[in-house]
């Protein structure tokens, strides 16, 4: 499973990578310019990322614009449906922002902290792992 974890603080960055790190390669993005530019490279390359953790809080893009631009890539690309899974992993649990992240065509939403058994249940439920 190759993921990429978008997250501007440290610590948070760390963790997810240490949670996830068991499953395969996790790329990092310190805000949402670079994780379009991730992504966009891996389209191009025939490799995209099974799993993208998204933070929404971040400076120079947020999350939410990140995944309009991700899921308008892979529009771009015929693929459709998307094939990665994108996971909203952030502090902010207000109807707005959780309504807003499935509009944009998330695939899950998980509040930190983020734990290990609350993410394996997601990547069970998205069928990224068994």
């Amino acid at each position: 499973m190759k993921t990429l974890i978008v997250e501007d603080d440290f610590t948070s960055r760390l963790l997810m990578q240490e949670l996830l790190k068991s499953y395969g390669p996790a790329h990092i993005a310190v805000n949402g310019k670079e994780a379009v530019e991730a992504v966009r490279l891996a389209l191009e390359a025939d490799e995209p990322y099974d799993l993208i953790c998204l933070d929404i809080m971040m400076p120079e893009m947020d999350g939410q614009q990140a995944l309009k631009e991700i899921r308008g890539m892979e529009e771009a690309k015929g693929i459709i449906p998307a094939h990665t899974k994108i996971v909203m992993t952030t502090a902010l649990g207000d109807p707005k922002n959780v309504w807003a992240a499935h509009r944009g065509k998330s695939d899950g939403y998980l509040l930190k902290p983020v734990n290990r058994a609350k993410l394996l249940e997601e990547l069970r439920r998205l069928k990224l792992i068994a």
